[in-house]
């Protein structure tokens, strides 16, 4: 089974793979936690790097190449091999990410970023069992981001109009693929009982 957890930064996405990996593993499942674009695989974190954090100012068309290209090593080093086994691959993020940030946000043709996706990807990885997106009011999303002890990305630090444009992507692109949305503004155990709720 291939499960994501979609959403805007701040909305919650790692704390409830987490959880969802603790969930499975109790139940006696092979579980990984794979968290796009970087993981725990050295190559893949190299590439969030050039993207997020040393400054280049890289065309919209090449974040999608790198991000691609990232999605290809995780998938192929991390993921497959468990879902070879039926073990769980449970995900924050996947290219509805990219859908979102580049498509939305930075003008990338929307049906390239798919059809790049598709080329270079398996049908296991462009279609999970379950999606589900997270959304929180701006107002929380940000305060949960001044106080979560990580320094601001790339993205992260564009204007508000560029949040603006990701914010009303997402449920565009729940509606798109037909993946549930989730009111990530109460409690942890809240968000997780949602989640839960819909397995």
């Amino acid at each position: 089974m291939y499960i994501v957890i979609e959403g805007q930064d701040g909305t919650g996405k790692s704390t409830q793979v987490e959880l969802l990996k603790e969930h499975y593993e109790k139940q006696g499942k092979r579980v990984v936690m794979m968290e796009e674009p970087d993981g725990d695989l050295p190559q893949a974190h190299d590439l969030h790097d050039m993207i997020l954090t040393r400054g280049y100012r890289l065309e919209p068309l090449t974040n999608v190449l790198l991000f691609t290209a990232a999605r290809v090593e995780l998938w192929k080093k991390i993921a497959e091999p468990v879902l070879k086994e039926n073990g769980i691959v449970v995900s924050a993020r996947n290219y509805w990410s990219t859908l979102a940030y580049q498509g939305y946000g930075e003008g990338v043709s929307r049906s390239k970023i798919i059809k790049l996706t598709k080329e270079m990807l398996p049908e296991k990885y462009f279609k999970p069992d379950h999606g589900f997106i997270l959304t929180v009011p701006d107002e929380i999303r940000e305060k949960r981001q001044q106080t979560r002890g990580k320094a601001a990305e790339t993205f992260e630090m564009k204007q508000h109009d560029f949040q603006a444009k990701v914010n009303a992507a997402y449920p565009k692109i729940a509606k798109d693929f037909n993946l549930e949305l989730i009111d990530a503004s109460g409690t942890i155990e809240e968000v997780f009982g949602l989640i839960l709720g819909k397995l």
